[in-house]
């Protein structure tokens, strides 16, 4: 009947996870200074942050443990996890450890305590699309590794003109700079709230330039958290918007009439309870599948055509303001890694004013003799008409 072991059977050892132990040791050093509760593999901590860590790549190198240590900072008004990945070496896990902590500590969260405690705000005012938000800023370390002989600076004033352009209607928005450069090659990289901004980096290049060509590898890296001083009181939350962005690309692919088109609008409306916000996922699939597969180059901008005939304006904002954009371009890449027939890619792509517009440059410049690929092309951003006399932008 198989209920007594049979004798002399191998009893099985268990496997340790070296990854698992490292994480562990991680908490452990951290929390000695953050001083909060280790629950179930994380760190909870107050006003509802909790904190886990994932380790990403591992490598050892004449003795020396290196490691990709991946902090995943959570809160109840966070629209999406903070993530924070950092590199640290050690000769021994101990050493490894704690570097990673003290890097994040430093870096991420001495700005998030700071806007717990409201220490030393600044203030940001945002007013886009006739709508208006107060925001307090907190900001302080540049985390620096390998810099020498140089004196630090506060590296996110090289954008404080152009963050406002960047905040919406969130309750919290963060954002990151990471510099680096070794030898010729350099990394500029600014994201908010996870996503990349390239019109931001570009505001670092000449102040990158500056450092020393060597051969050491030499970065910095700071955060600003941003709390706005309302409650978000948007009227979805983002699972209605990625349930009903799938539901949209399942149906995509196979539209073959115009009464196709009409059911999924009429089915994006009864999920959303929102004829805009049903409007924003038709119009912006087509125009994320574009971006991702065409590979020309994009800038942050959303462009928003008003008026009819000659009375058409195009307002100009940000997609970091448009929390459907970023909620949207979840389920397309939730949709890639199916990893879909080229044909349902096509189906939806073909439909992308983008598409249509790196076409006719293409057909322009055979005409001319000129051999244009995509990646030669750039595009400031995406524009797109709502027929709504109330639309808001959340």
């Amino acid at each position: 009947m198989g209920l007594f072991k049979k004798k002399n059977q191998p009893v099985e050892e268990e496997v340790k996870n070296p990854a698992e132990d490292l994480k562990l040791i991680i908490l452990d050093k951290l929390n000695e200074k953050l001083k909060g509760t280790l629950y179930d593999n994380c760190i909870i901590m107050p006003k509802g942050f909790t904190i886990d860590v994932q380790i990403g790549r591992h490598d050892e190198k004449d003795d020396i443990k290196i490691y990709q240590v991946i902090f995943i900072v959570k809160n109840d008004d966070f629209d999406e996890p903070l993530i924070d990945p950092v590199d640290s070496q050690g000769r021994t896990d101990e050493e490894a450890a704690q570097m990673a902590a003290d890097i994040f500590y430093a870096g991420v969260w001495h700005p998030i305590d700071q806007s717990i405690n409201k220490r030393n705000p600044v203030h940001f005012s945002v007013d886009y699309l006739r709508q208006h938000y107060d925001f307090d800023m907190y900001c302080q370390s540049v985390v620096r590794i390998g810099v020498k002989d140089k004196q630090p600076v506060m590296i996110m004033a090289y954008i404080k003109d152009e963050i406002a352009k960047y905040l919406g209607s969130k309750k919290y928005y963060w954002i990151r700079v990471y510099l680096a450069k070794m030898g010729e090659k350099k990394i500029i990289e600014v994201r908010v709230n996870g996503s990349v901004c390239p019109d931001l980096g570009k505001l670092f290049e000449e102040y990158v330039n500056t450092w020393d060509d060597s051969s050491v590898f030499v970065c910095e890296k700071q955060y600003a958290i941003f709390v706005q001083r309302e409650d978000d009181k948007c009227p979805f939350n983002k699972q209605t918007v990625i349930e009903a962005a799938r539901e949209a690309i399942s149906r995509m692919v196979k539209i073959e009439k115009r009464e196709d088109y009409e059911a999924m609008s009429q089915k994006l409306e009864e999920m959303t309870g929102d004829k805009d916000l049903a409007a924003e996922i038709r119009i912006f699939i087509p125009e994320v599948f574009a971006k991702l597969t065409l590979g020309y180059r994009e800038g942050d901008s959303l462009f928003l055509m008003e008026g009819e005939g000659d009375d058409v304006s195009q307002i100009e904002f940000k997609k970091t303001q448009l929390r459907s954009y970023f909620y949207i371009q979840q389920a397309v890449l939730e949709f890639f890694n199916t990893r879909p027939p080229q044909e349902d890619v096509t189906r939806i792509v073909t439909n992308s004013v983008a598409f249509r517009e790196l076409k006719k440059a293409i057909e322009q410049g055979k005409e001319k003799g000129m051999e244009i690929q995509p990646s030669d092309l750039f595009v400031p951003g995406t524009s797109y008409k709502i027929n709504s006399q109330n639309y808001r932008v959340w």
